[in-house]
Parts: structure tokens; sequence; C-alpha cells
């Protein structure tokens, strides 16, 4: 009886401890798609990319980031770090571009297994 509480707490721990699926957000990002990430952005979006600096709502951070792509089509997109938390997360990329390769950082929280991004910073 021990042994089935012990593995039943052991499971329970694992499963709220899952980390918010960044599949899409990275995907867009190896596509150079930014319309993909609209259900994805947060109210509010802190943006930081090589020429502009902004805190804007998400509709906005999807169009400074197609301007972005549209200037610097990317060829892949690379995972270097990921960081989860329970409630929220970040991690760190590598984009190469026709232009030269960014450094990707954001973080976002967590909304159930979903990334709800709060800030891109591309640099």
């Amino acid at each position: 009886m021990k042994r089935f509480l012990l593995m039943l707490t052991l499971i329970i721990s694992a499963l709220s401890l899952q980390a918010a699926d960044i599949t899409n957000i990275s995907s867009a990002f190896k596509g150079g798609n930014a319309s993909s990430l609209t259900s994805f952005m947060d109210k509010e979006v802190d943006m930081a990319l090589p020429k502009s600096t902004k805190k804007c709502n998400g509709s906005e951070a999807v169009t400074m980031l197609n301007t972005f792509f549209s200037t610097n089509k990317p060829s892949g997109f690379t995972i270097v770090h990921h960081a989860d938390k329970k409630e929220s997360g970040f991690f760190v990329g590598k984009l190469p571009t026709a232009t030269g390769e960014y450094r990707v950082n954001i973080t976002y929280r967590s909304e159930g297994d979903k990334a709800i991004i709060q800030s891109i910073r591309i640099e």
C-alpha cells in the first residue's frame, strides 16, 4: 500500500510539472511565419528588435515580427536553452537568416500546456 501511495504521489507530481508546449512558436520562427503566433501572444508583449524596442499589444508584436522576417528571411531555428517553472518559462534560440544569425530570447507564461508569449528579444 505504501508503494502504491508513493507511486501515485510521484505521478501526480510529474503531471503538475508538465512543460508548456513551445513547438508551434519554434516552428513559426523557423518558417518566418509571425502570423501563426497571433494566438500565442499575451495582451501586452515586450518587443526588442535590432532597430526598435516597444511594449505593445499582441497584434502589434506580430506586425513587428512580420517586418523583421520580411527583411531577414529565416533559414532555420534551433533552441539552445529552455527552462520551465510551474507557471512560466523561457527559451533561447539561434535564428539564422539571409542577413546573419540572431539570438532570440522568449519569455512566456503557461496557460495549461500552451505557452503565452510575454516578451521577444532578437539581437
